[in-house]
């Protein structure tokens, strides 16, 4: 808890609620002109929405991109103290002597010792409380399914990293993960299910539904953008008959975005599997999809 101010004096220092975009760059504008600055924010972490978001309105820059360097700033700033996990309970006094009330809950971690190495996470006796049981005798798998998995425990055992990668072949081959083989992994590990879930939502590379054959995917980066991509995506929608994140009924074709290729210079590029078409114009997609049509 922070102790109210004693002196009656002016005070140069900034009390700031709220650890978003918005509070961050305040506080960095406010701490480089000199004042002290108190940055409260009621999560564990500061960042707020934007570190959650993917691409930004309108250029479609990363998100992360922009915020990563004001986060590091924060931190390091020598006017600027952070109180995560700080509650604000109330503020009294007059302009240019207020008394704030902040209440500062147990982060059950030594602050100062930690050094993010993510053991206490492994140790903790409450971490990913599954919301459900798996009941064994209501996994059932085909005889492929149950041949490809026991296959890649074979392959990689059962240990924490090896769950990663026997995911990532099971996606790769059936081009999904599969609800039950989901929970079959899950009694296998010795996991909560919604361990696996969590892992299976969080990357873009997963998917729950079934994915076609050929991954369609275009560039929509910044330059992209400029060079005609949202074209691309409406022509693509209609050649298809699907839109963004969906499957043609043949399980043929899925369509996806990304924000960026790595290829600016090729501006607008389109990516099937692994090859590369750049400068793309919405009249060639028929003839690009041509090639992939009836394999």
């Amino acid at each position: 808890m922070i102790k109210p101010l004693k002196n009656k004096k002016k005070s140069g220092a900034v009390l700031i609620v709220g650890g978003g975009i918005a509070g961050i760059q305040a506080g960095l504008d406010l701490a480089n002109a000199g004042f002290k600055v108190y940055l409260v924010e009621e999560s564990p972490v500061i960042g707020g929405d934007m570190s959650r978001l993917d691409k930004t309105f309108p250029t479609n820059d990363c998100s992360m991109c922009i915020l990563s360097p004001k986060l590091v700033e924060v931190g390091r700033h020598r006017n600027i103290e952070l109180i995560t996990l700080g509650e604000f309970k109330e503020l009294n006094g007059e302009p240019g002597n207020f008394k704030a009330l902040v209440r500062r809950h147990a982060r059950y971690v030594d602050i100062d010792r930690c050094t993010g190495c993510g053991d206490c996470l492994e140790k903790c006796p409450t971490r990913y409380r599954p919301r459900f049981e798996v009941r064994e005798e209501a996994i059932i798998l085909t005889g492929a399914e149950e041949e490809l998995v026991k296959n890649l425990i074979g392959t990689y055992g059962k240990s924490p990293t090896a769950l990663m990668r026997i995911l990532q072949e099971v996606n790769a081959e059936l081009r999904y993960l599969p609800e039950n083989i989901i929970h079959y992994l899950a009694v296998e590990f010795s996991v909560p299910v919604s361990v696996l879930y969590r892992i299976a939502t969080f990357y873009t590379a997963f998917s729950l539904t079934p994915r076609g054959r050929h991954t369609v995917s275009v560039c929509t980066g910044t330059a992209c953008h400029i060079k005609g991509a949202p074209l691309l995506v409406d022509e693509l929608k209609r050649e298809l008959g699907i839109d963004v994140g969906e499957t043609t009924e043949d399980l043929n074709f899925s369509l996806e975005t990304v924000r960026c290729l790595g290829c600016c210079g090729l501006a607008p590029v389109v990516k099937i599997e692994e090859r590369i078409y750049g400068g793309v114009k919405p009249g060639e997609i028929p003839k690009i999809l041509k090639d992939y049509r009836g394999d």
